[in-house]
């Protein structure tokens, strides 16, 4: 009998595993470190509004002829160049192939209207043809970088599909989806969406335009009571929505979401409406009637981008009371949540001191 082991009683060879975990999204901490040093030695205000005015360009290009994923530097790219190759990446994304020439030619109607008002064909803008190759270069090296940074995932999710199936589960009234879905668009102009899942996003759309719904437009807004929040839930009333979502419940394990996502996410977006309302998405109807047919964003602004306001039933002396109203509602859970001192400890407290 041969003294050497058969193939089967070998031993398998060990080897080591590793499991790298990677965090999809960032803390707070990690995307105000991130945002100071894009800013370079812009300040945080200068940041904010260049930031919006690239939202702002790209929503009103897009409507003439939307995606800033991650982050450039600001200091390094005219947000012109970078609004637009975004855009031309999202045509991609959505299977809306447009040329580079016919988004340029879209920018350059609403940059330089005085161009546009010579136009002899009322589309195109007479522009030197040098200087059009030049940005078509420009906006495809670009888009190479944002390929990048996307790491070439043509799957974006977006938060727009839960927002619908979400109300539908609430049995949401049509006009609060339909405000948690212009406030789902508004996301994208915060830092929201690199921080919160999309799913988590659309939960927090809802929760604020529920909040909005439920507030009185005549006087302050009120607070969802215990009471009503023993009652029977009733979608189409938006009260009920935000007693469901502004405790802890069950729904925390069905939509994979926390209370306090859903309020980071609300005072975000009440940032937004508070300090740039006249740039947001709210009430403002871009859609046209038919495919053929412009848009009415088109008829309202020929030379500026196409901009909404607040709701007109809220100011913003009653955005802002909104605001207080969750911070004092988050203190006050944050009290009960906190472990109560026994009589024993309270009354030799003073001793061990």
């Amino acid at each position: 009998m041969s003294s050497q082991a058969s193939p089967a009683q070998t031993p398998p060879p060990t080897t080591t595993v590793r499991i790298k975990e990677h965090h999809a999204y960032f803390s707070e901490d990690e995307v105000s470190k991130l945002a100071e040093k894009t800013r370079g030695n812009l300040s945080e205000a200068r940041g904010e509004r260049l930031r919006q005015q690239s939202c702002t360009f790209i929503d009103a290009v897009g409507v003439r002829s939307g995606l800033f994923h991650l982050f450039f530097p600001i200091k390094d790219f005219d947000f012109f160049d970078v609004t637009m190759a975004c855009l031309y990446v999202s045509t991609k994304l959505h299977d809306t192939l447009k040329k580079p020439r016919d988004i340029l030619m879209a920018a350059y109607y609403i940059r330089l209207p005085e161009l546009a008002a010579k136009s002899k064909t009322g589309t195109d803008v007479d522009i030197d043809q040098a200087a059009l190759e030049a940005d078509r270069h420009r906006l495809i090296s670009i888009e190479r970088l944002i390929l990048e940074t996307i790491c070439f995932n043509f799957r974006v999710r977006l938060p727009f599909s839960y927002v619908i199936k979400m109300c539908r589960e609430f049995h949401a009234s049509k006009d609060l989806a339909k405000l948690a879905w212009r406030l789902s668009i508004d996301s994208n102009r915060t830092l929201v969406p690199l921080q919160f899942p999309p799913h988590t996003i659309a939960l927090g759309c809802i929760y604020l335009a529920a909040l909005l719904m439920s507030a009185d437009p005549n006087g302050p807004a009120t607070s969802p009571t215990q009471d009503s929040r023993e009652n029977s839930f009733r979608g189409d009333d938006p009260s009920m929505i935000v007693a469901k979502l502004a405790h802890p419940g069950e729904w925390e394990t069905k939509f994979y979401s926390r209370v306090e996502q859903l309020e980071d996410i609300a005072h975000a977006l009440l940032d937004l409406l508070l300090s740039n309302p006249s740039s947001t998405s709210l009430h403002a109807n871009t859609s046209p009637t038919t495919p053929s047919s412009p848009s009415p964003s088109q008829q309202q602004s020929q030379s500026t981008p196409a901009t909404s306001t607040v709701p007109a039933n809220y100011s913003t002396a009653q955005l802002t009371r909104l605001k207080i109203q969750l911070r004092e509602q988050e203190q006050q859970e944050q009290r009960d949540r906190r472990p109560v001192r026994s009589e024993f400890d309270q009354r030799w407290m003073p001793m061990r001191l």
